[in-house]
């Protein structure tokens, strides 16, 4: 197994001569390095898209129930960002006006309307994105099915530990 360096990566952890724990933490800084590469990319494809974040959350999560031949409802856009309906309808006019989405009334019931992707804003999303999904496949296609387990595994488990934290209780840290 090759040795980590945690010269500048265990920033906030106790530096501690345990090798399990120098790994942990190297490999807890490589999930964060992903990840700070992962948000510029999403920055990047926001900017070539001229979007904000949640517009792009909101046009991902269109195209995917599109996909799957389900019909969204702005409250049900509020519900998923967890903002306001002012909020959401201030999204769907802008994703409305730049022709991602559009309105439609609801078949039998006239008062509530969906909101769609046009099939212009999925071939977009799909030449913006398209390359660098090929590459992140390209980057696992090979790995085993144990290591595939191993780091979905792993991911889930980082996953339960960062959603048990609460943001209306401040974090208490030992000194």
């Amino acid at each position: 197994m090759p040795e980590y360096s945690t010269d500048s990566s265990g920033y906030w952890y106790d530096q501690s001569d345990d090798a399990r724990r120098r790994r942990a933490i190297a490999l807890l800084q490589s999930f964060r390095l992903y990840r700070a590469a992962e948000v510029a990319m999403r920055r990047r494809t926001r900017d070539s898209m001229s979007m904000g974040e949640n517009d792009l959350l909101v046009l991902r999560y269109l195209l995917k129930a599109h996909q799957q031949g389900l019909s969204v409802s702005p409250g049900e856009i509020a519900r998923y960002l967890g903002v306001s309906t002012a909020s959401t309808t201030a999204i769907v006019d802008r994703l409305e006006k730049s022709g991602h989405v559009r309105r439609e009334r609801h078949a039998t019931d006239r008062r509530s309307i969906y909101v769609v992707p046009t099939a212009d804003s999925d071939e977009e999303v799909r030449r913006t994105l398209g390359d660098m999904h090929d590459r992140m496949l390209e980057a696992v296609i090979d790995m085993s099915p144990e290591d595939i387990t191993v780091v979905m595994d792993t991911l889930a488990r980082l996953q339960a530990a960062v959603d048990q934290v609460d943001a209306h209780e401040p974090a208490v840290r030992s000194v």
